[in-house]
């Protein structure tokens, strides 16, 4: 019996792993023997054939062997061992910038040699820079590799020899297992439907992939045993995903009556609401007559008009005697809703909670918040500082909800739990979530999307221009302000610096203002006051600066009709998405606006394509799947935060296509065979459960 929990044992247990090394893996989520046999590889190299050096493909590392031709020490811009290097179809050259003289000693003209690297083109000849290197005995070659090398997701200190040699000794112990119930935990019918193999099987070849599977491991991701993996794991988050859904219906929130149709604040907005918008409003006001918390996502277009649809939300709320918490990243979006439902909501108080205020401002807020009366809360994280008490908090809205950590989002969700009532929750992004990401990541959320803009919004037109055009784009500003209109220009850095090679706003400011002397010139950035950031945008939407350059500060929150010209520079190192947001900042006013690019060559090619993309199309449900095409998921919902749950195998911008099977799969094995579910979800997600709102 001992044997057969031996895989849930400490690795601790395994040859050669001390104090030292079990908090190396410890870091990598490794603990028990079995989290190495879930510890896979994030590639494979092929070191199980040789190739001629003329047909070794210049994109992948390839083994090769020949003959060294010559030897020599150079001395150019730093000293380097040059080998040729032969084999029967062709030379290549070989370079060692580091190296000892027992090495040049051993790799002498005539000896043989075997390597194990990239070759690629240099500019007289072939070229490898710093393979493995092993010289041969022709006589008595060593062995190849009979299955492909895997290369894992590890951390300083422990290589990767070191970290096979442990996972050999976790997949011996598991060979020596019964594991058959654990192997019959995804159904029967779906391994078969599917072509499958058992759970051993699939691990053994993942861990080493015979010698033939390297396109299904590189390319296709169709190999049946890749694909059970992924399909398990991805069914373990949806599991865990539906199950926090099931639990929050346990739980009761405020119950509130029937949406008016023809409100106070309605009247004060001054404009008819969009067909998405008043969708979006009706499925909210459903969620709040329910009786059970809300935690609904809201996703809409730069400019789309969430904040509306949030403000409808809040009064309802407020209607029923609860107050409302609205928490947004940035002191400037902070202030833009403050004066924004201020003068929407002008027979309530709503309070403003940032960490600028005073200390006798402070208390003053602190003490109308834990009052009963309804009120509207707008701050930055200081709203769930723990001094900060509510009383009667009824909603929670977040905005720009990837701005913000998972332990800020709990924090707040905490502050809304009372003995009787959990307060409803709406999340709000205007980065759009692609449907394949949706359905796998938000699985515990419903979902609202706004997909048409406000009447009189039109496309902003994008230009991609090089460095070297720069006089131009600013004789371009000259002419946009003496039209009446305003300008940005945004810098992605603040100050100069030695390892990045951007021009600084400060820098941009003096040189813009050099040249534009008739023009007032304003600065914005993030390590200025908030005073004094207050009343340069102040100046901004007043008319008192004509042309604002800043920072990334301005990515959210700033709203200024007549600004119709964006200028990015450096556009090569920001993201599909900041992008898409910060030339969401124009084309809000009836005048045509335009964004302008600025990039400096030469262009990486992920540059190259992000920058296609963005002047391509200007809807942000198009950049969200393009960018997710680029990026991979883990970026474009934030999960480089702590807490959210992290894949080990499966990948969603690779996998879509099994999300509705494994969907599908979910449900029903929630409500057939809810004890199988929970060991799916203990096998993947055993110390990575809870990372979501609720």
């Amino acid at each position: 019996m001992k044997d057969n929990i031996a895989i849930y044992e400490p690795v601790t247990r395994l040859h050669g792993v001390g104090k030292v090394l079990e908090n190396k893996l410890r870091g990598l989520g490794i603990s028990r023997i079995k989290d190495l046999l879930f510890h896979f590889p994030r590639r494979y190299e092929n070191r199980t054939k040789i190739n001629l050096i003329n047909s070794a493909n210049d994109s992948t590392a390839s083994l090769i062997e020949g003959e060294i031709k010559s030897s020599s020490v150079v001395f150019a811009r730093r000293r380097t061992l040059m080998l040729r290097v032969s084999d029967v179809s062709g030379d290549v050259m070989v370079r060692f910038f580091y190296f000892n003289k027992s090495q040049q000693k051993s790799f002498r003209k005539g000896v043989k040699v075997r390597l194990f690297g990239q070759i690629r083109q240099g500019r007289y000849a072939k070229e490898m820079i710093h393979p493995e290197c092993r010289t041969i005995d022709p006589e008595n070659r060593p062995p190849l590799e009979k299955t492909l090398t895997s290369i894992y997701p590890t951390t300083e200190g422990l290589s990767q020899a070191r970290l096979r040699r442990l996972i050999q000794q976790a997949l011996l112990i598991s060979e020596n297992l019964d594991l058959s119930h654990e192997e019959e935990l995804l159904p029967k019918e779906l391994r078969q439907s599917l072509g499958l193999p058992n759970l051993r099987e699939a691990i053994r070849v993942i861990h080493h992939p015979p010698k033939g599977t390297e396109l299904f491991f590189t390319s296709t991701r169709s190999h049946p045993a890749q694909k059970r993996m992924i399909f398990e794991e991805l069914l373990a988050h949806q599991i865990s995903l539906k199950e926090k859904r099931l639990d929050r219906n346990k739980h009761t929130a405020p119950k509130c009556g029937e949406l008016k149709k023809d409100t106070a604040l309605k009247n004060r907005i001054g404009f008819s609401l969009t067909k998405g918008q008043n969708n979006a409003v009706s499925e909210i006001a459903n969620d709040l007559q329910s009786g059970v918390p809300m935690l609904r996502l809201l996703q809409g277009d730069v400019g789309s008009g969430k904040t509306v649809v949030a403000a409808m939300a809040a009064s309802i709320l407020i209607e029923e005697g609860y107050k409302v918490v609205i928490m947004a990243p940035t002191e400037l979006l902070v202030d833009q809703h403050h004066k924004t439902f201020s003068a929407w909501f002008t027979d309530v108080e709503v309070i403003l909670l940032t960490g600028r205020l005073s200390e006798r401002e402070r208390d003053l807020a602190k003490s109308k918040i834990a009052n009963k009366c309804p009120s509207i809360v707008i701050g930055t994280h200081a709203v769930f500082q723990k001094d900060v008490v509510y009383t009667n908090l009824g909603l929670i809205i977040v905005d720009e909800q990837h701005r913000f950590g998972v332990g800020q989002r709990l924090a707040l969700n905490q502050k809304g739990n009372s003995r009787e009532l959990k307060a409803h929750q709406l999340i709000m992004t205007a980065t759009p979530i692609p449907r394949t990401l949706a359905m796998a990541a938000y699985a515990d959320l419903d979902i609202s999307t706004i997909k048409d803009l406000p009447p009189g919004r039109s496309p902003v037109t994008t230009a991609v221009i090089p460095e070297e055009r720069r006089k131009e784009v600013i004789t371009r500003i000259s002419s946009a302000v003496n039209d009446g209109t305003q300008v940005y220009w945004v810098c992605p850095l603040i100050e100069e610096s030695d390892k990045i090679d951007t021009e600084s706003a400060i820098k941009t400011t003096s040189l813009l203002a050099g040249e534009l002397k008739s023009i007032k010139v304003g600065l914005i950035h993030g390590r200025m006051n908030e005073i004094d950031k207050e009343k340069i945008m102040n100046n901004f939407i007043n008319g008192r600066i004509n042309l604002l350059v800043a920072t990334t500060v301005i990515e959210v929150g700033v709203d200024v009709p007549n600004a119709s010209l964006m200028i990015i520079e450096n556009a090569e190192r920001l993201g599909l998405a900041q992008l898409h947001q910060l030339r969401g900042r124009v084309g809000r006013g009836e005048k045509q606006s335009s964004c302008l690019l600025l990039y400096k060559t030469p262009l990486s090619e992920m540059a190259e394509k992000r920058l296609q993309a963005i002047r391509a199309t200007s809807n942000g449900f198009e950049i969200a799947e393009r960018d997710m095409e680029l990026r991979g998921p883990g970026e474009l919902l934030g999960t480089r935060q702590a807490g959210i749950a992290q894949f080990k195998i499966a990948d969603l911008t690779l996998d879509g296509a099994l999300i509705e099977l494994v969907e599908k799969t979910a449900e029903t094995l929630l409500l057939e065979q809810p004890a199988v579910a929970k060991k799916i979800q203990e096998r993947w997600l055993a110390d990575r459960r809870g990372y979501r709102y609720v």
